[in-house]
């Protein structure tokens, strides 16, 4: 009975919503580029085609989404390079875990990673890493389990998290730079069930949006989106949009918001494929509109 409840928990939504999301398709990605694999987050531009990627292995790749009828048919790839330390130089052996990205207005790219736990900013795909500071507590998050999701509101404030909290029962610490600021511990995100976080970002609604993961070995991966505002005194009116089946797709870890010609919000998603040749890179997009939580597909 435990344990029913305790599965019950993990895949059921935590509150009604009156938004639902509807299937607009998957696109599975390859390209033959030496390091081409390990997508770990996703930026688009407004209009749902200028994508940004990092991988895990320390590289950025910028291009083109192609689309035919709204959906995506192919990617053209504009640059694909290492990222650099502050010196210039490519990462570092133990500094190439970038899993965060968020781009702000003036087009500066910030990565998160996790390993060496931190926050860069980049001017470009090719120049030298600026740091944005560090919070005390970076340097005591878990192996590999680091800085996983970041996101910028559309004041240019910085938002990320871990991806572990520590406990199943504890909420997960989250950390906000302002523009010429310095990280500081904002406020918690609750913990529901193995859900972990993997990729954030804001939509043009202004509410930040939570793509999680979770894996057994023997059924795959299976993804999570809870949406919420971001108020003063913490995370408000949260929504649980979408729980996949296990095995459904990928195993997503980047999520980007824009809104197409119709108007609504749609949530693009890229699977990180570890580098094994059982994964693929896979593109899941959704489009958000009002009805019921989806938790079926």
């Amino acid at each position: 009975m435990k344990l029913l409840a305790a599965l019950l928990f993990t895949i059921l939504p935590t509150s009604l919503s009156a938004a639902s999301l509807t299937f607009m398709g998957t696109y599975i990605w390859s390209a033959p580029l030496s390091g081409f694999g390990g997508f770990s987050a996703l930026e688009l531009g407004p209009n749902g085609r200028k994508l940004t990627t990092v991988s895990d292995k320390g590289r950025i790749l910028g291009g083109t989404l192609q689309r035919r009828e709204g959906r995506i048919t192919g990617v053209k790839i504009r640059f694909f390079t290492k990222l650099r330390e502050p010196d210039g130089k490519p990462l570092g052996k133990y500094d190439t875990d970038s899993e965060g990205l968020a781009i702000d207005s003036r087009g500066r790219a910030y990565i998160s990673f996790e390993g060496n736990h931190r926050v860069w900013r980049y001017e470009g795909p090719s120049s030298a890493a600026n740091g944005t500071g560090r919070h005390k507590d970076f340097r005591h998050f878990q192996v590999n389990s680091g800085l996983e999701a970041l996101a910028i509101d559309a004041s240019g404030t910085l938002y990320t998290l871990p991806e572990r909290s520590g406990d199943i029962n504890r909420p997960f610490p989250v950390y906000r730079k302002p523009p010429g600021g310095k990280w500081r511990r904002a406020f918690t995100l609750p913990r529901r069930g193995r859900f972990l976080p993997t990729g954030a970002d804001f939509g043009p609604d202004g509410k930040l949006y939570l793509l999680e993961r979770d894996f057994i070995w023997s059924r795959g991966f299976a993804s999570r989106i809870r949406r919420f505002d971001v108020t003063a005194g913490g995370l408000k009116n949260e929504e649980t949009l979408l729980v996949t089946p296990f095995g459904k797709y990928d195993n997503l870890e980047g999520i980007a918001l824009w809104k197409d010609r119709q108007g609504r919000i749609r949530l693009t998603m890229i699977s990180d494929d570890n580098f094994n040749f059982f994964q693929t890179t896979e593109f899941v997009e959704y489009a958000l509109s009002s009805d019921k939580p989806d938790n079926t597909n």
